[in-house]
């Protein structure tokens, strides 16, 4: 009977694993904007819906929106420049920018749909064209669908490492540290992806593009001699990124 319940117990647990695979490969499709091939479980108006909903507690996080609305109008009007310059018109999603009041935490980030936004303490420090880099790296995101791609993955691994952890206890563990370094992989892989995406907007609306890898050399400088290594963060080592930064604008300057 032992012997029995273990053989049942492995079957149920490969079934499971083998369902999270051919449920992944079923939702593959192609960014039409990119080119790649993704792993997606959700619609662009679902993308556009979480954002629009998460976008008020993100902001709170960071003290709420910069109260000059001088500043607010600044910010949005070079985000508008750069989606209306570049494929970005052409996407279903809803763009916002948005300028948070924090001046203490170096940041700037996009929610699935659109929402894109950046602390005070970034846009401090930055010209108009580092800031048409941070704001076209964030629109990159949100056409590389980098969320969505996230959020699918994860399920895919859920589901995995429950099938593991039915099929044979400890493999569940295993996997699911398998599929977190997976997860980080792929996270600085988007990072690079929406670089060569900012470069792109930027030579597209006008901007001069190596003005991203003094953005580059500012992250590198706030990250201080103590960063965290780029094996062990979802962002790529800024000298790393500079250097395929200087790739893309090398590709997109030639083929203008």
């Amino acid at each position: 009977m032992r012997r029995g319940s273990w053989k049942i117990r492995i079957f149920i647990g490969l079934a499971i694993v083998a369902f999270a695979f051919i449920q992944k490969c079923s939702n593959t499709e192609e960014n039409p904007y990119t080119g790649r091939s993704q792993h997606i479980t959700m619609s662009s108006d679902q993308e556009i819906a979480i954002g629009l909903q998460s976008a008020p507690e993100m902001a709170q996080q960071h003290g709420g929106l910069y109260p000059d609305e001088r500043l607010q109008a600044f910010v949005e009007s070079v985000g508008n420049k750069l989606v209306q310059n570049s494929i970005a018109r052409e996407t279903p999603y809803q763009y916002d920018f948005h300028l948070l009041a924090d001046d203490q935490t170096i940041n700037a980030f996009a929610l699935p749909g659109g929402q894109c936004f950046i602390t005070y303490a970034l846009f401090s420090q930055l010209n108009e064209a580092q800031l048409a880099g941070v704001l076209g790296h964030e629109i990159g995101h949100v056409i590389g669908r980098h969320s969505a791609e996230r959020i699918a993955d994860s399920q895919t691994w859920q589901t995995a490492t429950m099938g593991a952890t039915v099929g044979a206890g400890d493999m569940g563990s295993i996997l699911g540290s398998i599929g977190q370094n997976t997860l980080l992989k792929n996270g600085r892989g988007d990072e690079l992806e929406s670089d060569e995406l900012g470069v792109l907007f930027m030579i597209q609306s006008g901007y001069d593009p190596y003005e991203m890898i003094k953005v580059m050399e500012i992250l590198k400088a706030a990250g201080g001699p103590n960063r965290t290594p780029e094996f062990q963060s979802t962002h790529p080592d800024p000298e790393n990124r500079i250097e395929k930064i200087r790739e893309a604008i090398d590709k997109y300057k030639n083929q203008g």
